[in-house]
């Protein structure tokens, strides 16, 4: 195996995580995927109908063909209606604790206008100095809203602005890189996005090519369920997803390490092709951890759950407090992405 450019692999999953993509608003995300790939020499690009992208490349054998998959969306909301006060109540995109997001920036982008303006999502009784401590407020979606930076005090001025139910909100990143550790929102899945990216990147860097013709998806629908559901082209024998790996009391994942995934909260994955994962691991002396995931799910049960034919394992790096304000380490995407390059040029 070749080594990893880690300076473009950092910069890659920096721009990835400030650029908005909330499940439904991805376009961003996947023009930027397909602007990078673009320049590998005979890789195929398309979208879907759902609108992910599918970068295919032709093996130097035949047969066996092999899909990757990683999604670019990520948490979100939408407006779910305009308060008497001019605020914005919200609707939630994908799985997460509204607590999580208290206090966060964010980017409302008007459907009808197309401009973007900004806020920030707080409880409805956010001022301690006028409701007193909330500590046992229960954060639900009554109670949550979003202040905008823009001079309205009802509906009528909100709406001038262009602002209405259905557009879609986007959580600030807060991206830093500090002694090699990546502290932002949506790691999940952007890390495993850059890993498949910079593994194709060494690749074409070194003149080389994947063993068997292989289709990477980059799915847009992961965190409401149905992402690889459809995409993988049906000549696919086996699926690779590569997604972030749980961080946390009871688990053995680190932010330092990748880690295959062996079940999550829909079973086990394929024992054959994991296993025989965790020997080309070994072999390449890539780190690693075993693990299970009792509150996961991924596109690889997405698309089993759609009628997939094939095995399907799944890796990833190590990221902590997922679904909150995640953070994983410059050794767990290097370890990924080495893991998706032995893959690729695996016989």
């Amino acid at each position: 195996m070749h080594d990893i450019d880690e300076g473009f692999l950092e910069k890659f999953l920096v721009e990835l995580l400030n650029t908005p993509s909330p499940t439904g608003y991805t376009e961003g995300a996947i023009k930027f995927c397909e602007k990078i790939l673009s320049v590998i020499p005979g890789i195929q690009l398309k979208r879907t109908h759902k609108g992910a992208l599918l970068a295919s490349l032709p093996g130097t054998e035949q047969g066996h063909e092999r899909a990757l998959t990683a999604h670019v969306d990520t948490l979100g909301a939408m407006v779910k209606a305009i308060k008497p006060s001019g605020r914005l109540l919200l609707t939630q995109l994908g799985g997460y604790a509204w607590n999580s997001v208290e206090g966060e920036g964010c980017t409302i982008f008007s459907s009808s206008s197309g401009k973007a303006f900004r806020g920030s999502i707080l409880i409805n009784k956010a001022s301690v100095h006028v409701h007193g401590r909330q500590v046992d407020l229960k954060r639900e979606d009554e109670v949550m809203e979003i202040r905008l930076d823009e001079s309205v005090q009802n509906p009528e001025e909100v709406e001038k602005l262009g602002i209405g139910v259905g557009d879609f909100v986007a959580f600030d990143p807060r991206v830093e890189v500090v002694n090699g550790f990546i502290r932002s929102r949506h790691l999940d899945d952007k890390a495993g996005v850059a890993c498949l990216v910079a593994a194709l990147k060494t690749l074409h860097d070194n003149g080389q090519h994947p063993v068997h013709t292989t289709h990477f998806l980059f799915s847009n629908f992961e965190e409401v369920g149905h992402g690889a559901a459809a995409g993988i082209p049906p000549e696919v024998e086996e699926l690779l997803v590569v997604d972030m790996a749980a961080v946390g009391e009871g688990q053995t994942s680190d932010e330092k390490f990748a880690t295959i995934c062996v079940k999550d909260s829909n079973g086990p994955y394929h024992h054959g092709l994991s296993q025989r994962l965790r020997k080309l691991a070994d072999r390449n002396k890539i780190p690693y951890k075993v693990d299970i995931y009792p509150h996961y799910g991924s596109d690889g049960g997405a698309y089993l759950s759609a009628g997939g034919n094939v095995a399907v394992a799944l890796i990833g790096p190590g990221v902590d407090a997922s679904h909150h304000y995640e953070r994983t380490h410059m050794d767990a995407l290097k370890a990924t992405t080495a893991w998706v390059q032995a893959y690729l040029l695996e016989d």
